[in-house]
């Protein structure tokens, strides 16, 4: 197994999107998406401006998906975006590319341009080039309630991109902090908090 460590540059529940019992990880971070296979682990890092603190960990716990299997499971309807949705785990979806022809259509979502409304195209080719969409159903997310990263972790810090060339006792020692406790989300996505506090309670169920 290998273990990818990134620094998470806006936590909004969108990249990654914890919501729905999966924490799914489908935009953004197309290197270590075409890259990580079932039964690696991600961890993703606050910025430095925020004390690196840790704000989600996932286990791919099962074999990733293309875009048009993602699309297509039944699974993750609820996190196909519905932007007029008062549910803000709907609105931030991260099930955006519908495949249509040989091809996808973005849909609105956070990665739309809501101004012209136009696909991004950026974030469609950095998206896409990711080529698959990462499943966990183990995972610890905070959010909001990021934890402090321990010392005996500091060498999970990034500074850019991701890093990846972790050896097995640094692995090991990744795996006894961050799996003796339950899986779910622990807090509501940082960004922009405010809108969350009113609905938030409803949001975390047992955890998930």
């Amino acid at each position: 197994m290998k273990l990818y460590s990134y620094i998470v540059a806006t936590d909004k529940g969108f990249a990654p999107n914890p919501f729905f019992g999966y924490c799914t990880l489908a935009c953004c971070k197309p290197r270590i998406r075409s890259s990580a296979k079932k039964g690696d682990w991600i961890i993703g890092l606050s910025g430095i401006n925020k004390g690196n603190r840790v704000i989600f960990a996932m286990e791919v716990t099962e074999e990733p998906k293309s875009f048009t299997e993602y699309f297509l499971d039944k699974r993750f309807k609820n996190k196909i975006p519905d932007m007029n949705s008062k549910d803000l785990r709907r609105r931030n979806g991260d099930n955006i590319y519908e495949p249509v022809g040989n091809g996808f259509v973005q849909l609105p979502s956070m990665h739309y341009n809501n101004g012209d409304n136009k696909e991004n195209i950026y974030h469609k080719k950095h998206d896409l080039g990711g080529k698959q969409v990462l499943i966990s159903n183990r995972f610890y997310y905070y959010g909001q309630n990021m934890k402090e990263l321990p010392k005996h972790l500091q060498f999970l810090l990034v500074k850019r991109n991701h890093r990846s060339n972790f050896d097995e006792k640094q692995i090991k020692l990744f795996l006894s902090s961050f799996t003796k406790q339950p899986s779910g989300v622990y807090g509501p996505p940082s960004h922009k908090y405010q809108k969350y506090q009113n609905n938030w309670s409803s949001l975390t169920v047992g955890c998930r």
